[in-house]
């Protein structure tokens, strides 16, 4: 396959695609309806030069890591998801690798659930995507690369966080994490990324691999959050989580008690979004 058959194959898929469905704003003057580059590479988190490359034929040989968010991002069905594999050179992900594809019916579920804080994590907590909603709840991981969108790697690593946890459900989170990829590196144990993951945290994090060495076992359980938001304040969240037969995959999603403090505050996120109350 040919770096011209790709980018062609890219512009068409991203043809195809309204911006409203993917829950963007319309945003000016439109010369057609499908997706912008820079819409389809903000959806992506890659570049929008490295989307134009690729759709010029100046880039050959994306990660797997890439393509398989283009085929999220594109909304592409099983039997194209396959064909991007193959155009890009790559083998498709195997039954012994963490899988990391949203299946197409989700993805549109996902899309209308526009007032709700929404996110979508692997086997081994990876965040695969997340709504503009749950990024200004929680804020833009757009630029986050690699490890930078694991849970445990945020948790054990010390990453910034707006969730704020007292010592019991600290620990209770830590332990829910270390039982998570136990779990995930028993049922894929062909996924070199996970193990790198696990031996990363258990050089990195002295916290981490005291855990991991104890053996713990169990699951990760997010009944509720408390998050610290920079402009509105604490939110107090029930937090549900829905699991995708078969794949993994984990929708987290957050809601407030009708009539709260809490509730009043996620409206106002609606609007503002990502701004911030003082522009």
């Amino acid at each position: 396959m040919t770096a011209t058959e790709l980018g062609q194959a890219l512009r068409r898929w991203r043809d195809r695609i309204s911006h409203d469905t993917v829950g963007l704003p319309v945003g000016g003057q439109r010369r057609a309806a499908g997706l912008r580059r820079e819409e389809l590479a903000l959806l992506a988190g890659i570049s929008v030069d490295y989307v134009t490359r690729l759709e010029q034929g100046r880039a050959a040989n994306p990660s797997g890591q890439v393509v398989e968010a283009l085929a999220r991002a594109l909304r592409l069905t099983g039997d194209e998801r396959a064909y991007l594999f193959g155009l890009a050179g790559l083998v498709l992900p195997g039954p012994e690798v963490v899988p990391s594809y949203i299946p197409p019916g989700v993805l549109r579920l996902l899309d209308r659930l526009v007032d709700t804080p929404v996110a979508v994590t692997d086997a081994a907590l990876t965040l695969l995507m997340a709504n503009p909603m749950y990024q200004a709840l929680m804020g833009d991981m757009s630029g986050a690369r690699g490890f930078e969108r694991n849970g445990a790697w945020g948790v054990f690593m010390g990453s910034p966080t707006r969730a704020r946890h007292t010592q019991e459900g600290q620990r209770a989170l830590e332990i829910g994490m270390v039982s998570e990829l136990r779990a995930a590196a028993a049922k894929y144990p062909a996924d070199r990324q996970l193990r790198l993951l696990i031996a990363e945290l258990r050089a990195g994090s002295k916290r981490f691999a005291e855990l991991w060495e104890a053996g713990v076992v169990g699951s990760l359980e997010l009944a509720g959050k408390t998050v610290e938001h920079p402009q509105v304040g604490l939110l107090t969240l029930d937090c549900n989580v829905l699991r995708v037969d078969g794949s993994g995959l984990r929708i987290l999603g957050y809601s407030a008690e009708p009539g709260t403090e809490s509730a009043e505050k996620l409206k106002l996120l609606s609007v503002i979004g990502m701004q911030s109350l003082a522009e």
